[in-house]
């Protein structure tokens, strides 16, 4: 099935921005402009129509994955193929993704930034990559025995206890991490904490109004003014969530945030990402296995071939399969098929 990414475009006066669909019909030129036949999947949840037109400036704003089905135009409408992406473009392209994460890291880290959305799947690198940057950050802090500037917050957590630590990083320069910490994005309080925490005026003041035996405890105030920044990591489609209160929420969250989607959605897209750390790293991948290239395009080609059977595609199932060329060196596209994949 055929998808495409609008990058800039607008759909009844709504804009419509790196976002991906299911491409019906491909990029065409009409009497009132531009546009691209996609598939409404719940992007558009007041519009109750199958298929949408969604109007772009020119063919440098749509990108298609998988080509564009053939499809018949109506008389007096052009239809152009969009030239298809290569291994090495696409690469260089999600490279460019990965280079705005590391500089919009550092503006979150150094306070220019209140805070920013990293959007991606899972075994990427999101995570990777700003606790790289939160590393470089902290080492004078660390050699001098100060307090660590940042915590990364992972797992689940209540609305008190992001109330809590909250308080602990609220000063200037503070950074908070929330990787994968997915239920305050499904939490009415904890998402209008979020709300104040990052509101775009001069004071950001944080109130809990009620009687908590933990505030007590921990000697923390009912209010303060929160100064730091915050980042948070995650795997959500935030338009993929069906509560309407839920995405009135995440909307006024995003607008007080930066939003960088790395527009990895496909198995191609992921399986690339994998081989573009592999090429731009230094010693590759598999720089501790002592692999030659043949050992590792090895391991690629077999990804590539059962992308649809394995568990995950990701970094770590890569590494995954290395693992188990040491268990076996003859035997170790079995043992793969047997530990990683699906079951059928």
């Amino acid at each position: 099935m055929s998808t495409v990414t609008i990058k800039f475009g607008e759909y009844r006066n709504q804009p419509v921005i790196n976002q991906q669909f299911t491409l019906v019909k491909g990029f065409q030129q009409g009497k009132r402009g531009n546009y691209v036949t996609v598939r409404n999947e719940g992007q558009f949840p007041h519009v109750q129509i199958e298929n949408v037109k969604v109007k772009v400036n020119n063919i440098n704003d749509v990108e298609f994955t998988g080509g564009e089905p053939i499809v018949s135009t109506p008389k007096n409408v052009i239809a152009f193929q969009a030239p298809v992406e290569t291994d090495e473009e696409a690469m260089d392209r999600i490279k460019t993704r990965f280079t705005i994460l590391d500089d919009m890291s550092k503006a979150t880290i150094g306070g220019d930034i209140r805070a920013m959305i990293v959007s991606g799947p899972p075994g990427v690198g999101k995570s990777f990559g700003v606790e790289q940057q939160l590393e470089k950050a902290s080492l004078f802090d660390q050699l001098s025995g100060r307090k660590i500037r940042y915590e990364i917050v992972k797992g689940a957590m209540t609305a008190l206890g992001l109330y809590a630590v909250l308080y602990k990083y609220s000063d200037e320069k503070n950074v908070l991490v929330f990787d994968d910490c997915d239920s305050v994005f499904q939490d009415d309080l904890a998402l209008n904490i979020l709300k104040a925490a990052l509101d775009s005026g001069k004071r950001r003041r944080i109130c809990w109004n009620s009687d908590s035996s933990l505030l007590n405890r921990e000697g923390i105030p009912n209010a303060f003014d929160f100064k730091g920044s915050a980042i948070f990591i995650t795997n959500l489609k935030f338009e993929h969530l069906k509560s309407k209160k839920l995405q009135d929420h995440l909307e006024a969250l995003q607008s007080r945030c930066h939003f960088l989607d790395l527009t990895i959605d496909t198995e191609r897209d992921k399986m690339l990402r994998i081989k573009q750390v592999h090429r731009d790293s230094e010693g590759g991948l598999f720089r501790d296995y002592n692999f030659d290239e043949l050992q590792s395009d090895e391991i690629f080609n077999f990804m590539t071939e059962n992308a649809s059977k394995l568990r995950e595609i990701s970094m770590r199932m890569a590494l995954k399969i290395a693992d188990l060329t040491k268990v076996s060196a003859t035997n170790w596209r079995l043992l793969a098929e047997s530990t990683c994949m699906r079951r059928a």
